[in-house]
């Protein structure tokens, strides 16, 4: 044998001697994870208080390990904030109140075909793919979400809008749906 070949590690081949077959992992009843990443897991202190009831001897486990990343100087604060992973627990947005308008034009497509656009659905809360292929199969033509806000149609529907909208949507009345006329795209 080499000098080299000496110097490099055993690689250990089947069990580990020192483990206890078959290994039991204990799951937390808050999160449903290995109780080792629950501290991983947004609502992390209802896992503790969980711990804390029904695997006592685990609690004492987590507790030290809290104490010491505390006394190694992490803080609360950093304890809360999360540094790497996914989003954790998401915060709702407040909704602006917007002006709940429907607006449709009609706008010209080549030299004798046009479109109408169909904007404001959103306001309302529904959704603009279903309402795409509504359109799409009441009128029997092509109809796509075009922008955040935008159906485009295909040929000039914009007059029977103004009775099938209703009629589908009833949160939507007639007077909330506005005509621009002609617009360029």
């Amino acid at each position: 044998m080499s000098a080299e070949e000496e110097k490099q590690p055993e690689l250990r081949v089947g069990p580990d001697p020192d483990a206890v077959y078959p290994i039991k992992v204990q799951y937390c009843g808050n999160c449903s994870l290995p109780i080792e990443y629950c501290e991983y897991y947004p609502d992390y202190p209802k896992c503790k208080e969980w711990l804390e009831k029904n695997l006592p001897s685990e609690f004492e486990k987590v507790k030290l390990v809290d104490d010491a990343n505390i006394e190694a100087g992490g803080t609360e604060d950093e304890k809360k904030r999360q540094k790497r992973g996914g989003k954790g627990m998401l915060k709702t947005k407040k909704k602006e109140e917007v002006q709940k308008l429907v607006t449709v034009s009609r706008a010209p497509r080549g030299k004798k075909k046009s479109v109408t656009v169909v904007t404001g659905l959103s306001t309302f809360d529904i959704d603009l793919k279903v309402a795409a292929k509504f359109f799409g199969s009441k009128f029997a033509c092509g109809s796509s979400v075009t922008g955040e806000d935008e159906i485009v149609i295909q040929g000039d529907v914009k007059d029977d809008l103004f009775d099938v909208i209703p009629e589908k949507w009833p949160q939507i009345d007639e007077d909330s749906i506005d005509d621009l006329g002609d617009q360029k795209r």
